[in-house]
């Protein structure tokens, strides 16, 4: 699970390169960054800012929650592309500052997430709402992106594959 954990830290990063390219393509068209945060795939769904601040929010209340660690909060103020890369780095900081002992018998630890009712295993916890969870917020970040006309593709969401540079 540590490894899955670590994943997020991937994603996490990922998502701030996702940032830089928007905020070159913002400048490249002349459009104010607002246009791009601001952006939704449905009225009903919510904006950028949001989607990168919940991805941000559940690898932390995961890794808090599976370790027994307090989870520090954010407010989710965020308004601007630098202040989102912030919270990222932040996020990505309180993630490895976690041992990997520090995980030890997650999957039958009893967890109760703050601010949810009952109690849950944490496996239960972890594959049936934080992966899915940390999954679709990064994925409908990248696809605000790309529907905003934003040049990234399937390699810039993946990320660096390690076992390919050899």
């Amino acid at each position: 699970m540590y490894a899955q954990i670590t994943q997020f830290t991937k994603m996490l990063r990922t998502l701030s390169r996702l940032l830089d390219k928007a905020q070159q393509h913002a400048a490249a068209n002349n459009l104010a960054p607002d246009a791009l945060l601001d952006a939704r795939l449905a009225p009903d769904m919510r904006p950028l800012t949001s989607q990168v601040q919940m991805a941000c929010d559940t690898a932390r209340l995961a890794a808090s929650v599976l370790s027994g660690k307090p989870i520090p909060v954010y407010k989710d103020t965020e308004k601007t592309i630098p202040e989102l890369k912030a919270l990222i780095e932040k996020t990505v900081a309180y993630v490895a500052s976690i041992e990997k002992s520090g995980f030890a018998g997650w999957e039958d630890r009893t967890v109760a997430p703050p601010g949810w009712s009952g109690a849950f295993l944490g496996k239960d916890y972890f594959y049936q709402h934080g992966v899915p969870n940390f999954y679709f917020h990064t994925v409908t970040a990248y696809d605000i992106l790309r529907h905003k006309g934003v040049r990234i593709g399937k390699m810039d969401y993946i990320g660096q594959l390690p076992f390919l540079q050899r």
